[in-house]
């Protein structure tokens, strides 16, 4: 185990004739006794031996209590996750639905982003943020899903060690994190399209664009990095089952044998940093993208102007939504088994639900994915044109 192993203080569990037994009537343990009274030897505390040294927390990376006191283990935190059920069938069920699901939202996200890349005519801001959340939402999905299939298909025998695990936790806040903002920052750029479109190339420029795109990367990173650090040095305790099926934050701080509140406020102060203000500066950006739509006399001009924001307005409300529901409720009232469901929504289903939400709302990204179907390959071009021959 490491160094953050569950603490374990050690009684004085030995007496002799007509001697109390130490501890016996205060209930100190025998390292306090020893501290208020450094004189004390043996013969004081009625020990047939000198008592053990100060070091008394079981903290040693290499020492663990057994029956028969401490004892040396060479072995690593290990966590596994719960299983959904424990009828094989079942299981097998999930794997399916999962595997499908993750194989989708990766062809999905990697079209959009293939299809950006090469459409000189989506080489435009809006299309440009919706390529880098593509990116980000394929990194998100692979962070979760190989580990949750592993231990779908072992029925939970899967597992993961602590750094492994504070790995994916890190990825997991880090992509979730960056997706947030970006979803900010693509919000500002519809308002900026919609009430100042004179000013549009002005203001969102390229360089203003990949700015604000790296933007969003580096917040990602400061915001998974404290809190993966301050969980990961946690003392844990024997149970090593994850009550999730992955490490996520809430669930593993559940398995420390230590008090958790300033990691939970910790957790609280981001997740208000990664939904909450986002999700407000959403909102003030579509209030007034809605006042400049009511002004419009044009009804073609206010159609135009919300179909290019109901797509984006999609996405926003199933992600934050779902990240409200854990996230930004007190602990007290956390269910493990509803905390599983839900995060079922943004680690699955959301990433594959934003290609098609928005290759199928926007005219622009359907014709441009439907050329790039249609575009023969290399050796699609040298196949038809040998048949002609």
């Amino acid at each position: 185990m490491f160094p953050w192993a569950c603490p374990l203080t050690l009684f004085a569990s030995v007496s002799s004739s007509g001697k109390k037994r130490a501890g016996e009537g205060n209930g100190k343990p025998l390292q306090y006794l020893c501290q208020e009274n450094p004189k004390w030897g043996h013969k004081e505390l009625g020990m047939t031996e000198q008592p053990p040294p100060q070091q008394t927390w079981l903290t040693d990376p290499f020492l663990s209590a057994g029956p028969m006191g401490i004892e040396n283990r060479t072995g690593v935190m290990q966590f596994h996750f719960r299983p959904f059920s424990t009828d094989p069938s079942v299981q097998v069920v999930l794997f399916v639905a999962f595997l499908l699901l993750y194989l989708g939202s990766l062809m999905g996200n990697f079209t959009i982003a293939l299809t950006v890349w090469s459409e000189r005519s989506l080489h435009t801001p809006m299309y440009f943020f919706l390529f880098v959340l593509a990116v980000l939402e394929i990194g998100y999905s692979t962070d979760i899903a190989p580990l949750t299939l592993a231990s779908v298909v072992s029925m939970g025998k899967t597992t993961v060690s602590l750094p492994s695990c504070g790995a994916q936790m890190f990825f997991f806040i880090f992509f979730g994190g960056s997706d947030c903002v970006l979803l900010a920052v693509m919000a500002y750029d519809r308002y900026v399209a919609i009430c100042h479109p004179l000013h549009y190339n002005l203001i969102m420029s390229w360089q203003s664009c990949t700015q604000m795109a790296l933007g969003s990367l580096v917040l990602g990173f400061l915001l998974s990095l404290p809190l993966t650090a301050l969980i990961c040095r946690l003392p844990f305790c024997d149970n090593a089952e994850i009550y999730h099926f992955f490490c996520d934050m809430s669930a593993v701080m559940r398995l420390a044998c230590a008090d958790t509140r300033v990691h939970e406020a910790a957790l609280y102060i981001i997740s208000v940093a990664a939904v909450a203000i986002p999700f407000l500066l959403i909102s003030i950006s579509y209030a007034f993208i809605l006042a400049t739509v009511l002004r419009m006399k044009s009804a073609e001009g206010q159609r135009r102007a919300i179909s290019t924001c109901s797509s984006h307005l999609i996405v926003v409300l199933l992600q934050y939504g779902s990240c409200t529901l854990i996230y930004l409720r007190p602990s007290s009232s956390y269910s493990p088994e509803e905390g599983r469901v839900v995060s079922l929504v943004y680690t699955f289903f959301s990433p594959l639900l934003n290609p098609l939400i928005y290759s199928m709302r926007n005219k622009e990204v359907k014709d441009a994915v439907g050329r790039l179907l249609r575009r023969q390959t290399p050796a699609q071009k040298a196949k038809a044109f040998f048949s002609e021959k």
